[in-house]
């Protein structure tokens, strides 16, 4: 898998300038445009975008070290003379005019390769099922991303929800496979970058009618990948090391891809101080073709 990974870097550094086809680089790792920005942000710790962006500024310097003119070089990688100053700063910090002075200190993203490292890390509990279709219903909002650490506006919006709202939100719950309160993140943004936005939900799995009160999310009948985790002493950490096990970890090694649709967090067992615990986390995938 990490051979076709690494195809896809060689597709990306050989045509820095020319345009970068997404079909392309999903047709190379035989999984979807969709599936491959999400691993690769957690793969290489930067979007891919970004990653694109970084590379092509890194041999324009080059470029305009040489001598070459700040139009050819924009032109060669794909730019207007405006958009390229504006990115050639924001990697630089220095327009490209200035790039030419001695002693000006700039900046360079190597290329990316991806090489497996056995860690000694436990092993990863998961399995594979499907479920009809349902709704998730709840309370809503849209919230920055936080990689890593507290989401403080996640514990705002919690602290917002009325006393009791679980329990009253628990009599919905009639999916026997998600019968606990779910912590349900939707509508990404793109890139999906720490500090963008998404939707999310604090709410239940029905396949009743939907209250008028609250809102849902509809879901349709999916395969989903359930990742496991247990903690005695951090639940809390162990659930958010759960994104980062399944994308750097588990996709780029097994058979399946990420399908658009919510990520689902639960917890099946914790201590009134979540202390100490149990939960899952469902993302819903297709096999690879």
């Amino acid at each position: 898998m990490l051979e076709r990974w690494n195809a896809a870097l060689d597709y990306i550094e050989d045509n820095l300038d020319h345009d970068i086809d997404p079909a392309q680089l999903a047709r190379i790792t035989l999984t979807s445009d969709y599936h491959f920005r999400r691993v690769f942000s957690a793969l290489a710790g930067i979007p891919l975008s970004a990653y694109i962006r970084q590379r092509r500024m890194s041999l324009a310097a080059a470029d305009i070290l040489a001598g070459n003119g700040v139009l050819d070089v924009a032109t060669k990688y794909g730019y207007s003379g405006d958009a390229f100053t504006r990115a050639f700063r924001d990697m630089h910090g220095v327009t490209p005019s200035h790039a030419r002075k001695p002693g000006t200190t700039l900046r360079s993203r190597p290329p990316l390769a991806f090489h497996l490292t056995i860690e000694g890390k436990s092993t990863m509990d998961y399995r594979i099922t499907e479920l009809p279709a349902f709704h998730i219903i709840g309370k809503s909002t849209r919230i920055p991303l936080t990689f890593h650490g507290e989401n403080t506006a996640m514990t705002q919006f919690h602290q917002t929800l009325p006393t009791g709202f679980g329990e009253q939100l628990g009599r919905h719950a009639d999916l026997p496979e998600l019968p606990h309160i779910l912590f349900v993140s939707d509508g990404f943004e793109a890139d999906r970058t720490d500090g963008s936005l998404f939707d999310y939900y604090f709410a239940v799995a029905t396949t009743a009618p939907i209250p008028a009160d609250l809102d849902s999310l509809s879901v349709p009948a999916s395969t989903w990948a359930v990742f496991e985790t247990r903690s005695d002493t951090a639940l809390a950490p162990a659930l958010q090391q759960l994104w980062a096990d399944a994308f750097s970890e588990w996709f780029p090694s097994h058979p399946f891809h990420i399908t658009p649709g919510p990520e689902i967090l639960t917890v099946t067992e914790n201590t009134p101080d979540w202390s100490s615990g149990a939960g899952e986390l469902w993302i819903p995938v297709a096999r690879n073709q």
